[in-house]
């Protein structure tokens, strides 16, 4: 199905709705754009990441391989 279509048929249960659909519909949208809205960052956590960056480029950071991270999970089970 496409993205037109989809809509169109969002479009006619919305056309045909009661209340209740019309509430959850509405719910289900304003959750949507909190979510969208959450996953920006702001500036500073970008200068927050750019600073980690560079101290993990520079190898001043400890990091893992993602094989030692997943015998670290294995190994705190």
């Amino acid at each position: 199905m496409s993205a037109l279509d989809l809509r169109n048929t969002v479009k006619e249960y919305v056309n045909t709705a009661d209340i209740r659909l019309l509430k959850m519909i509405k719910a289900l949208a304003e959750s949507y754009q909190n979510d969208e809205q959450e996953l920006r960052l702001s500036e500073e956590q970008y200068k927050m990441i750019d600073k980690r960056r560079e101290g993990h480029l520079k190898g001043e950071n400890k990091s893992f391989t993602w094989e030692q991270v997943k015998q670290n999970v294995r190994n705190s089970s």
